[in-house]
Protein backbone atom coordinates (compact mmCIF):
# COMPACT_ATOMS: atom_id res chain seq x y z
CA UNK A 1 0.00 0.00 0.00
CA UNK A 2 2.91 2.18 0.55
CA UNK A 3 3.15 2.07 -3.29
CA UNK A 4 -0.36 2.80 -3.54
CA UNK A 5 0.54 5.72 -1.67
CA UNK A 6 3.26 7.72 -3.81
CA UNK A 7 1.02 7.11 -6.66
CA UNK A 8 -1.38 9.10 -5.48
CA UNK A 9 0.99 11.94 -4.81
CA UNK A 10 2.60 11.28 -8.59
CA UNK A 11 -1.39 11.12 -9.50
CA UNK A 12 -2.31 14.75 -8.12
CA UNK A 13 -1.80 16.70 -10.75
CA UNK A 14 -4.16 14.56 -12.76
CA UNK A 15 -6.83 14.20 -9.99
CA UNK A 16 -8.93 16.70 -11.19
CA UNK A 17 -9.45 15.27 -14.60
CA UNK A 18 -9.49 11.54 -13.14
CA UNK A 19 -12.22 12.37 -10.98
CA UNK A 20 -14.09 14.18 -14.13
CA UNK A 21 -14.08 11.26 -15.61
CA UNK A 22 -15.07 8.95 -13.18
CA UNK A 23 -18.78 10.99 -12.75
CA UNK A 24 -19.07 9.63 -16.49
CA UNK A 25 -18.38 12.62 -18.14
CA UNK A 26 -16.46 12.27 -21.39
CA UNK A 27 -13.28 15.45 -22.10
CA UNK A 28 -16.19 17.12 -24.09
CA UNK A 29 -18.13 17.70 -21.03
CA UNK A 30 -15.13 19.07 -19.30
CA UNK A 31 -15.02 23.20 -18.87
CA UNK A 32 -12.13 24.63 -20.93
CA UNK A 33 -8.65 24.93 -18.87
CA UNK A 34 -8.50 28.14 -17.09
CA UNK A 35 -6.36 31.01 -18.26
CA UNK A 36 -3.09 31.42 -16.41
CA UNK A 37 -4.10 34.57 -14.80
CA UNK A 38 -7.04 33.45 -13.53
CA UNK A 39 -7.52 34.31 -9.82
CA UNK A 40 -8.99 32.28 -7.09
CA UNK A 41 -11.82 33.93 -5.22
CA UNK A 42 -10.81 35.49 -2.66
CA UNK A 43 -12.63 34.11 0.85
CA UNK A 44 -13.55 35.89 3.78
CA UNK A 45 -14.76 33.20 6.92
CA UNK A 46 -16.07 34.68 9.88
CA UNK A 47 -15.02 33.61 13.63
CA UNK A 48 -16.75 30.07 14.86
CA UNK A 49 -19.29 29.16 16.31
CA UNK A 50 -21.24 29.72 13.11
CA UNK A 51 -18.63 30.42 10.55
CA UNK A 52 -19.62 31.17 7.04
CA UNK A 53 -18.40 32.21 4.16
CA UNK A 54 -18.41 35.12 1.62
CA UNK A 55 -16.41 34.96 -1.61
CA UNK A 56 -15.30 37.99 -4.19
CA UNK A 57 -14.40 36.68 -7.83
CA UNK A 58 -12.49 38.54 -10.08
CA UNK A 59 -14.35 39.46 -13.14
CA UNK A 60 -14.13 42.11 -16.16
CA UNK A 61 -16.28 44.78 -14.58
CA UNK A 62 -15.17 44.36 -10.72
CA UNK A 63 -15.81 41.72 -8.48
CA UNK A 64 -18.77 39.38 -7.85
CA UNK A 65 -19.47 38.69 -4.44
CA UNK A 66 -20.96 35.57 -3.08
CA UNK A 67 -23.46 35.49 0.29
CA UNK A 68 -23.07 38.47 2.77
CA UNK A 69 -22.67 36.38 6.10
CA UNK A 70 -24.88 36.83 9.01
CA UNK A 71 -24.24 39.93 10.86
CA UNK A 72 -23.17 43.59 9.34
CA UNK A 73 -20.28 43.57 11.97
CA UNK A 74 -19.16 40.43 10.17
CA UNK A 75 -19.57 41.92 6.83
CA UNK A 76 -18.01 45.29 7.37
CA UNK A 77 -14.88 42.85 7.87
CA UNK A 78 -15.24 41.01 4.74
CA UNK A 79 -15.72 44.51 3.32
CA UNK A 80 -12.04 45.53 5.12
CA UNK A 81 -10.85 42.54 2.89
CA UNK A 82 -12.03 43.35 -0.39
CA UNK A 83 -11.77 47.43 -0.37
CA UNK A 84 -7.89 46.03 -0.01
CA UNK A 85 -7.82 44.66 -3.77
CA UNK A 86 -8.94 47.71 -5.15
CA UNK A 87 -11.35 46.19 -7.13
CA UNK A 88 -15.08 47.71 -7.31
CA UNK A 89 -17.86 45.60 -6.32
CA UNK A 90 -20.15 44.76 -9.99
CA UNK A 91 -22.38 42.74 -8.21
CA UNK A 92 -23.72 40.63 -5.08
CA UNK A 93 -25.09 37.12 -5.65
CA UNK A 94 -26.77 35.08 -2.86
CA UNK A 95 -27.45 31.71 -2.46
CA UNK A 96 -30.32 30.66 -0.40
CA UNK A 97 -32.17 32.99 2.52
CA UNK A 98 -30.86 31.03 5.76
CA UNK A 99 -30.10 34.35 7.96
CA UNK A 100 -25.98 33.69 8.17
CA UNK A 101 -26.10 34.34 4.73
CA UNK A 102 -28.31 37.14 3.61
CA UNK A 103 -28.10 39.44 7.68
CA UNK A 104 -24.73 41.51 6.04
CA UNK A 105 -26.48 42.50 2.72
CA UNK A 106 -27.50 46.05 4.23
CA UNK A 107 -23.71 46.51 5.14
CA UNK A 108 -22.21 45.71 1.64
CA UNK A 109 -25.45 47.96 0.01
CA UNK A 110 -24.54 50.43 1.90
CA UNK A 111 -20.36 50.10 0.68
CA UNK A 112 -21.35 49.02 -2.72
CA UNK A 113 -24.31 51.08 -3.41
CA UNK A 114 -24.05 50.79 -7.20
CA UNK A 115 -23.77 46.86 -7.07
CA UNK A 116 -27.04 45.07 -7.40
CA UNK A 117 -27.81 41.86 -4.70
CA UNK A 118 -29.27 39.14 -7.67
CA UNK A 119 -30.95 36.21 -6.31
CA UNK A 120 -33.52 33.48 -7.65
CA UNK A 121 -37.14 34.49 -7.43
CA UNK A 122 -37.38 31.73 -5.36
CA UNK A 123 -34.82 32.98 -2.89
CA UNK A 124 -36.18 36.55 -3.10
CA UNK A 125 -39.81 35.14 -2.09
CA UNK A 126 -38.81 33.22 0.41
CA UNK A 127 -36.60 35.87 1.96
CA UNK A 128 -39.70 38.03 1.84
CA UNK A 129 -42.05 35.65 3.35
CA UNK A 130 -40.07 34.11 5.76
CA UNK A 131 -42.51 31.49 6.96
CA UNK A 132 -40.58 29.87 9.02
CA UNK A 133 -40.06 33.11 11.40
CA UNK A 134 -35.85 32.83 11.31
CA UNK A 135 -35.33 36.37 11.23
CA UNK A 136 -36.75 36.89 14.48
CA UNK A 137 -35.15 33.85 15.29
CA UNK A 138 -31.73 35.17 14.61
CA UNK A 139 -32.55 38.46 15.92
CA UNK A 140 -33.03 36.81 19.65
CA UNK A 141 -30.24 34.40 19.20
CA UNK A 142 -27.77 37.20 17.97
CA UNK A 143 -28.62 41.01 19.06
CA UNK A 144 -25.94 41.73 16.17
CA UNK A 145 -28.85 40.33 13.29
CA UNK A 146 -30.22 43.58 11.55
CA UNK A 147 -33.61 44.60 12.55
CA UNK A 148 -34.58 45.09 9.28
CA UNK A 149 -33.54 42.88 5.95
CA UNK A 150 -31.79 44.54 2.63
CA UNK A 151 -33.34 42.21 -0.07
CA UNK A 152 -32.43 41.44 -3.74
CA UNK A 153 -33.16 43.62 -6.42
CA UNK A 154 -32.42 41.90 -9.29
CA UNK A 155 -34.02 38.57 -9.61
CA UNK A 156 -33.58 35.79 -12.06
CA UNK A 157 -35.77 32.90 -13.10
CA UNK A 158 -35.34 29.58 -11.46
CA UNK A 159 -32.39 27.55 -13.25
CA UNK A 160 -31.29 30.63 -15.83
CA UNK A 161 -27.89 31.49 -16.66
CA UNK A 162 -27.25 35.16 -14.94
CA UNK A 163 -24.62 37.65 -16.53
CA UNK A 164 -22.90 39.59 -13.22
CA UNK A 165 -19.94 41.59 -13.57
CA UNK A 166 -18.91 40.71 -17.24
CA UNK A 167 -19.03 36.57 -16.15
CA UNK A 168 -21.87 33.94 -17.24
CA UNK A 169 -22.41 32.01 -14.21
CA UNK A 170 -24.75 28.98 -14.85
CA UNK A 171 -27.43 28.50 -12.21
CA UNK A 172 -29.39 25.84 -10.58
CA UNK A 173 -32.12 26.12 -8.06
CA UNK A 174 -33.44 23.41 -5.68
CA UNK A 175 -35.90 23.16 -3.04
CA UNK A 176 -37.13 20.90 0.29
CA UNK A 177 -33.43 20.30 1.10
CA UNK A 178 -30.94 21.96 3.38
CA UNK A 179 -32.93 25.15 3.07
CA UNK A 180 -36.72 25.70 1.54
CA UNK A 181 -34.99 26.89 -1.76
CA UNK A 182 -31.49 27.25 -3.06
CA UNK A 183 -29.41 28.24 -5.78
CA UNK A 184 -25.80 27.20 -7.02
CA UNK A 185 -23.94 29.24 -8.70
CA UNK A 186 -21.77 27.79 -11.78
CA UNK A 187 -18.71 29.23 -13.75
CA UNK A 188 -18.08 27.00 -16.86
CA UNK A 189 -14.78 28.75 -17.97
CA UNK A 190 -13.19 27.78 -14.70
CA UNK A 191 -15.79 24.81 -13.43
CA UNK A 192 -15.24 26.66 -10.09
CA UNK A 193 -19.48 25.76 -8.04
CA UNK A 194 -20.41 27.85 -5.15
CA UNK A 195 -22.61 25.46 -3.65
CA UNK A 196 -24.29 27.88 -0.60
CA UNK A 197 -24.54 24.93 2.49
CA UNK A 198 -25.93 22.36 -0.14
CA UNK A 199 -22.59 20.76 0.35
CA UNK A 200 -20.34 22.02 3.17
CA UNK A 201 -16.83 20.89 4.26
CA UNK A 202 -15.87 19.48 7.40
CA UNK A 203 -18.56 21.10 9.45
CA UNK A 204 -21.60 20.08 11.49
CA UNK A 205 -24.38 21.22 9.31
CA UNK A 206 -28.06 22.33 10.24
CA UNK A 207 -30.74 19.71 9.75
CA UNK A 208 -33.53 21.47 11.92
CA UNK A 209 -35.45 21.54 8.21
CA UNK A 210 -36.43 17.88 8.71
CA UNK A 211 -35.72 17.41 4.67
CA UNK A 212 -32.30 14.67 4.82
CA UNK A 213 -33.96 12.82 2.59
CA UNK A 214 -34.60 15.48 -0.21
CA UNK A 215 -31.27 17.14 0.90
CA UNK A 216 -29.75 14.01 -0.63
CA UNK A 217 -31.60 13.59 -3.76
CA UNK A 218 -30.59 17.07 -4.60
CA UNK A 219 -27.00 16.24 -4.11
CA UNK A 220 -26.92 13.34 -6.34
CA UNK A 221 -28.73 16.34 -8.85
CA UNK A 222 -26.15 18.39 -8.59
CA UNK A 223 -23.69 15.76 -9.05
CA UNK A 224 -24.96 14.98 -12.33
CA UNK A 225 -25.92 18.73 -13.16
CA UNK A 226 -22.38 20.07 -12.81
CA UNK A 227 -20.34 16.68 -13.37
CA UNK A 228 -17.51 18.83 -14.69
CA UNK A 229 -17.08 21.01 -11.91
CA UNK A 230 -13.77 20.94 -10.19
CA UNK A 231 -13.69 23.07 -7.33
CA UNK A 232 -16.59 23.76 -5.00
CA UNK A 233 -16.87 26.57 -2.98
CA UNK A 234 -18.80 25.93 -0.31
CA UNK A 235 -20.91 28.31 2.04
CA UNK A 236 -19.25 26.65 5.60
CA UNK A 237 -15.88 25.56 5.82
CA UNK A 238 -12.76 25.18 3.14
CA UNK A 239 -13.32 24.90 -0.52
CA UNK A 240 -12.18 21.61 -2.35
CA UNK A 241 -12.23 19.17 -5.31
CA UNK A 242 -16.09 19.50 -5.75
CA UNK A 243 -16.78 15.53 -6.34
CA UNK A 244 -14.85 14.64 -2.49
CA UNK A 245 -16.79 17.98 -1.09
CA UNK A 246 -20.15 16.69 -2.67
CA UNK A 247 -19.34 12.73 -1.23
CA UNK A 248 -18.45 14.00 1.77
CA UNK A 249 -21.58 15.79 2.24
CA UNK A 250 -23.99 12.51 1.38
CA UNK A 251 -21.96 10.33 3.87
CA UNK A 252 -22.83 12.96 6.52
CA UNK A 253 -26.47 12.60 5.67
CA UNK A 254 -26.44 8.90 5.45
CA UNK A 255 -24.45 8.65 8.77
CA UNK A 256 -26.93 10.90 10.86
CA UNK A 257 -29.84 8.89 9.68
CA UNK A 258 -28.41 5.61 9.86
CA UNK A 259 -27.84 6.83 13.10
CA UNK A 260 -31.05 8.11 13.99
CA UNK A 261 -33.42 5.13 12.34
CA UNK A 262 -32.81 2.49 15.20
CA UNK A 263 -33.55 5.20 17.85
CA UNK A 264 -37.34 5.47 15.98
CA UNK A 265 -37.86 1.88 15.60
CA UNK A 266 -41.14 0.72 16.60
CA UNK A 267 -39.05 -1.97 19.19
CA UNK A 268 -36.84 1.18 20.37
CA UNK A 269 -37.25 2.06 23.85
CA UNK A 270 -39.46 5.27 23.52
CA UNK A 271 -40.96 3.82 20.45
CA UNK A 272 -41.13 6.80 17.75
CA UNK A 273 -39.32 9.36 20.33
CA UNK A 274 -35.68 9.68 21.12
CA UNK A 275 -34.90 9.00 24.92
CA UNK A 276 -31.70 10.86 26.36
CA UNK A 277 -29.67 7.86 26.25
CA UNK A 278 -30.40 7.42 22.66
CA UNK A 279 -29.61 11.05 22.16
CA UNK A 280 -26.43 10.78 23.86
CA UNK A 281 -25.06 7.43 22.33
CA UNK A 282 -25.91 9.25 18.97
CA UNK A 283 -24.11 12.49 20.09
CA UNK A 284 -21.06 10.49 21.36
CA UNK A 285 -21.02 8.41 17.54
CA UNK A 286 -20.96 11.88 15.54
CA UNK A 287 -18.36 13.13 17.80
CA UNK A 288 -16.14 10.39 16.91
CA UNK A 289 -16.63 9.77 13.64
CA UNK A 290 -16.76 13.29 12.95
CA UNK A 291 -13.77 15.64 15.44
CA UNK A 292 -13.34 18.74 15.49
CA UNK A 293 -16.17 19.68 12.77
CA UNK A 294 -17.52 23.08 14.05
CA UNK A 295 -21.29 23.84 13.38
CA UNK A 296 -22.70 25.94 10.97
CA UNK A 297 -24.78 28.01 13.28
CA UNK A 298 -24.35 30.00 16.29
CA UNK A 299 -26.75 27.60 18.28
CA UNK A 300 -25.42 25.42 21.35
CA UNK A 301 -28.06 22.92 20.52
CA UNK A 302 -27.44 22.47 17.10
CA UNK A 303 -27.10 18.55 17.37
CA UNK A 304 -30.50 18.19 19.73
CA UNK A 305 -32.26 20.09 17.54
CA UNK A 306 -30.80 17.69 14.05
CA UNK A 307 -31.59 14.96 16.20
CA UNK A 308 -35.21 16.05 16.74
CA UNK A 309 -35.33 17.22 13.25
CA UNK A 310 -33.95 13.54 11.75
CA UNK A 311 -36.42 11.95 13.74
CA UNK A 312 -39.61 13.63 13.07
CA UNK A 313 -38.89 12.74 9.50
CA UNK A 314 -37.83 9.45 9.81
CA UNK A 315 -40.86 8.64 11.84
CA UNK A 316 -43.04 9.94 9.14
CA UNK A 317 -41.47 7.88 6.10
CA UNK A 318 -42.50 5.08 4.70
CA UNK A 319 -39.90 2.63 4.55
CA UNK A 320 -41.21 0.84 1.07
CA UNK A 321 -41.31 4.38 -0.66
CA UNK A 322 -37.76 5.54 0.68
CA UNK A 323 -35.97 6.54 -2.28
CA UNK A 324 -32.60 5.04 -2.74
CA UNK A 325 -30.58 8.12 -2.64
CA UNK A 326 -31.79 7.78 1.26
CA UNK A 327 -30.35 4.48 1.76
CA UNK A 328 -28.30 3.97 4.95
CA UNK A 329 -26.86 1.33 3.04
CA UNK A 330 -24.91 0.91 -0.47
CA UNK A 331 -27.90 -0.92 -2.73
CA UNK A 332 -26.02 -3.45 -3.72
CA UNK A 333 -28.85 -5.70 -4.62
CA UNK A 334 -29.14 -3.00 -7.00
CA UNK A 335 -26.64 -3.74 -9.41
CA UNK A 336 -26.09 -6.25 -12.38
CA UNK A 337 -25.17 -9.34 -10.93
CA UNK A 338 -20.87 -9.29 -11.50
CA UNK A 339 -20.68 -5.91 -9.67
CA UNK A 340 -22.30 -7.11 -6.89
CA UNK A 341 -20.66 -10.35 -6.93
CA UNK A 342 -17.44 -7.68 -6.67
CA UNK A 343 -18.71 -6.36 -3.64
CA UNK A 344 -19.85 -8.86 -1.60
CA UNK A 345 -16.72 -10.54 -2.23
CA UNK A 346 -14.96 -7.43 -1.28
CA UNK A 347 -16.76 -6.54 2.12
CA UNK A 348 -16.61 -10.15 2.48
CA UNK A 349 -12.57 -11.04 2.45
CA UNK A 350 -13.41 -13.16 -0.17
CA UNK A 351 -10.18 -13.31 -2.66
CA UNK A 352 -11.73 -16.60 -4.76
CA UNK A 353 -15.07 -14.85 -5.50
CA UNK A 354 -13.75 -11.74 -6.22
CA UNK A 355 -11.26 -13.02 -8.99
CA UNK A 356 -14.04 -15.46 -10.11
CA UNK A 357 -16.19 -11.85 -10.82
CA UNK A 358 -14.00 -11.21 -13.38
CA UNK A 359 -13.99 -12.48 -17.08
CA UNK A 360 -10.95 -14.74 -17.71
CA UNK A 361 -9.28 -11.79 -20.39
CA UNK A 362 -10.79 -8.97 -18.18
CA UNK A 363 -8.38 -5.61 -17.70
CA UNK A 364 -8.29 -3.69 -14.57
CA UNK A 365 -6.81 -0.05 -14.97
CA UNK A 366 -5.43 1.09 -11.48
CA UNK A 367 -4.80 4.94 -11.67
CA UNK A 368 -2.87 4.22 -15.06
CA UNK A 369 -1.59 1.17 -14.33
CA UNK A 370 -3.08 -1.64 -16.46
CA UNK A 371 -3.48 -5.24 -14.94
CA UNK A 372 -4.10 -7.66 -18.06
CA UNK A 373 -6.21 -11.58 -17.28
CA UNK A 374 -8.15 -13.22 -14.44
CA UNK A 375 -4.62 -14.45 -12.57
CA UNK A 376 -3.13 -11.06 -12.76
CA UNK A 377 -6.24 -9.61 -11.28
CA UNK A 378 -6.37 -12.20 -8.38
CA UNK A 379 -2.56 -11.02 -7.48
CA UNK A 380 -3.58 -7.70 -7.55
CA UNK A 381 -6.50 -7.88 -5.84
CA UNK A 382 -4.60 -10.22 -3.02
CA UNK A 383 -2.49 -7.45 -2.30
CA UNK A 384 -3.75 -4.14 -3.13
CA UNK A 385 -7.87 -4.97 -2.33
CA UNK A 386 -8.35 -7.50 0.06
CA UNK A 387 -4.63 -6.69 1.52
CA UNK A 388 -5.04 -3.32 1.36
CA UNK A 389 -8.44 -3.15 3.57
CA UNK A 390 -10.83 -2.36 0.89
CA UNK A 391 -14.15 -1.53 1.87
CA UNK A 392 -17.31 -0.16 -0.66
CA UNK A 393 -18.96 2.61 1.02
CA UNK A 394 -21.50 3.10 -1.71
CA UNK A 395 -22.97 3.03 -5.19
CA UNK A 396 -22.25 6.35 -6.54
CA UNK A 397 -24.09 5.89 -9.65
CA UNK A 398 -25.78 2.76 -11.42
CA UNK A 399 -27.27 3.24 -14.67
CA UNK A 400 -26.94 0.65 -17.78
CA UNK A 401 -23.23 -0.06 -18.86
CA UNK A 402 -22.06 2.31 -15.73
CA UNK A 403 -21.57 1.39 -12.20
CA UNK A 404 -19.26 3.00 -9.99
CA UNK A 405 -18.44 2.52 -6.31
CA UNK A 406 -17.30 4.98 -3.80
CA UNK A 407 -14.70 2.50 -1.37
CA UNK A 408 -11.79 3.00 0.76
CA UNK A 409 -8.61 1.57 1.27
CA UNK A 410 -7.58 1.75 5.07
CA UNK A 411 -3.91 -0.03 5.41
CA UNK A 412 -4.12 -1.19 9.50
CA UNK A 413 -7.94 -0.73 9.22
CA UNK A 414 -7.80 3.40 10.21
CA UNK A 415 -7.10 6.13 7.90
CA UNK A 416 -6.31 5.87 4.36
CA UNK A 417 -7.83 7.13 1.49
CA UNK A 418 -11.13 7.32 -0.97
CA UNK A 419 -11.03 6.18 -4.74
CA UNK A 420 -13.72 5.24 -7.49
CA UNK A 421 -14.43 2.45 -9.50
CA UNK A 422 -16.12 2.04 -12.53
CA UNK A 423 -17.02 -1.06 -15.15
CA UNK A 424 -18.06 -2.31 -17.57
CA UNK A 425 -19.56 -5.64 -17.58
CA UNK A 426 -20.56 -8.32 -20.76
CA UNK A 427 -22.55 -10.98 -19.41
CA UNK A 428 -21.93 -12.42 -16.40
CA UNK A 429 -18.27 -11.23 -15.94
CA UNK A 430 -16.36 -7.64 -15.59
CA UNK A 431 -14.49 -7.28 -18.06
CA UNK A 432 -13.14 -4.05 -17.20
CA UNK A 433 -12.57 -1.95 -14.00
CA UNK A 434 -10.96 1.38 -13.96
CA UNK A 435 -10.26 2.79 -10.36
CA UNK A 436 -9.35 6.54 -9.90
CA UNK A 437 -8.76 8.41 -6.66
CA UNK A 438 -11.52 10.35 -4.70
CA UNK A 439 -9.58 13.20 -3.81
Amino acid sequence: MNQRLRRLLAATSAAACLIAWAAGCSNDDKPEAPDAKTVQPGRFASPNPGSVNTYWIQAPEGLVVVDTLRTPADARKAIAEIRKTGEPVAAILLTHSHPDHVGGAGAFHEAFPEAPIHASKATDKTMREDKRNFYPLARSANTAFPANLTYPDQTFEDGTPLQAGGLRFETATFAEGESDTATVYYRPDTGDLFSGDLATSKVTPALIEGNSCGWLQILNQLDRRFSGARTLYPGHGAPGPARAVIDDQRRYLQRFRGLVRPAVAPASPKGRTVNPDEQKSIITELDRAYPGHPPVADLPTIVQENITAVARELSAEDPTKVPAACSDKPQEGTLPAPVSAYVNAVNGRNLDALAESFAPDAQVIDVGRRIQGRAAIRAWAANEVIGGTLTVIRVAENRPGHQRLLVRFAPGGTGGFEAYYTFTVNGSSITKAELTYAN
